[in-house]
């Protein structure tokens, strides 16, 4: 069974930075998409992120101009370059790897909370 790891959560001050990685536990087929997500507290799963074949880049309007999505040099690595941190971006944020048709992955998640 593919699993996807997140690592890079934490606790940072408003207006710090974190890294969040994320990478599959064995090989798989080369996904068409790699995205993120994240969970605050009593709210609905959202969409932060993605990379679409590797190439075009989406972002959620909270996060532009401060998120920033990138593949590694590795297949199936994914990482999320966050700055200027907001309380509000306090939340569990999980990794997604997809490939049409043959699989939809998600890691289980990692913990970022943004406080003084």
């Amino acid at each position: 069974q593919v699993q996807l790891v997140e690592s890079g959560g934490g606790l940072v001050q408003p207006g710090g930075s974190l890294r969040l990685s994320c990478a599959a536990s064995s090989s798989i087929f080369s996904p068409n998409f790699m995205g993120w997500y994240r969970q605050a507290p009593g709210k609905s799963r959202e969409f932060v992120a993605a990379i679409l074949d590797g190439a075009t880049t989406n972002y959620a309007d909270s996060v532009k101009g401060r998120f920033t999505i990138s593949r590694g040099n590795a297949e199936n690595t994914v990482y999320l370059q966050m700055n200027s941190l907001k309380p509000e971006d306090t939340a569990v944020y999980y990794c997604r790897s997809l490939s049409a048709g043959r699989y939809d992955y998600w890691g289980q998640g990692t913990q970022v909370t943004v406080s003084s």
